[in-house]
């Protein structure tokens, strides 16, 4: 049974990987992140880090939103009303306004150490902002996780390294998450009512010699799918079995988001970085910091809004 299994995933695969294509009359990015689709404007949301800048794009009108920010950008999330989207930058969590102009709504964290900023984020269920930090030099255990609730931002995490993606399962009263350094994927028991975790376990360890996980995305199976960064690809995992399902072939090494859209959420989209790269590895991997899609055929789960 379980060579059958590998087999249609490795035919699976082979069709899959054929079809990663770049999205046309789309900014490259230095450090593309955040991936995630925005389900009332039926846009894309993702961000480069390094440029400081939120990107909206929408399929068949283009790009709707590139906004310059003053400050490194970790992450974006879907909202409504006021704002149509919620971004983590160095100095703070703003609301951005679709004329470009921005607002604080929380202060960078007051218990941060030296030299960090915030990282990877999503919502919740009940829509609260989930968003770690990272040390710039990747000092270990320099970071936190943190809940932005009620104007207020809890620590749920201490002595993180690099934090990385962040991905609910409704359906079990799962949160799974990544410390990337560590190669693996921590779940938790979660309460929606009130955000606490328990029970932190190890759902997944990835090898080395696959890249390092970093943002991740969920489908309606419940399985996970990984950006990884170094290995040249998005990897679907089961979180339940450890099994490494397939792997959709990316051509640029530092794969960093990917996120699920389109009509039916079939859509996968799938942001990249070319920051750090040598010459001679820009000149193989010339596509690096493109934001790439592909048609995946498995539906994956609706992004929650900020409340």
């Amino acid at each position: 049974m379980k060579n059958l299994l590998f087999l249609s995933a490795i035919i699976l695969l082979a069709s899959c990987s054929s079809g990663v294509k770049p999205v046309e009359n789309t900014p490259t990015a230095k450090l593309g992140e955040g991936a995630i689709w925005h389900p009332e404007k039926e846009a894309l949301l993702w961000v480069d880090i390094s440029g400081g800048k939120v990107f909206m794009y929408k399929p068949d009108e283009g790009m709707l939103q590139n906004i310059s920010l003053e400050s490194m950008v970790g992450t974006v999330v879907p909202s409504k009303g006021e704002y149509f989207a919620v971004a983590a930058q160095e100095t703070g969590i703003f609301g951005l306004q679709e004329d470009g102009t921005k607002q604080q709504i929380a202060a960078f964290p007051a218990d941060a150490l030296p030299n960090v900023r915030f990282n990877d984020g999503k919502c919740d269920p009940v829509g609260r902002f989930w968003v770690g930090t990272m040390e710039k030099t990747a000092k270990e255990g320099a970071a936190k996780l943190y809940m932005f609730d009620n104007d207020s931002l809890y620590i749920k995490e201490n002595n993180v390294t690099i934090s990385n993606g962040i991905v609910w399962d409704e359906n079990k009263n799962l949160m799974y998450y990544i410390d990337t350094p560590t190669q693996k994927v921590f779940a938790y028991d979660y309460d929606a009512a009130t955000g606490d975790l328990t029970n932190r376990r190890v759902a997944l360890e990835i090898p080395l010699e696959q890249g390092s996980p970093d943002g991740m995305s969920i489908d309606a199976e419940g399985k996970l799918w990984i950006a990884h960064w170094g290995g040249s690809g998005v990897y679907r995992w089961d979180p339940e079995t450890g099994d490494l399902m397939e792997k959709i072939d990316v051509p640029a090494p530092n794969v960093t988001s990917c996120a699920f859209g389109g009509p039916n959420l079939t859509t996968l989209y799938i942001t990249t970085a070319r920051e750090g790269l040598t010459g001679e590895q820009l000149e193989k991997y010339p596509l690096s910091g493109s934001l790439f899609v592909i048609e995946t055929g498995i539906k994956g789960t609706p992004a929650n809004l900020f409340k």
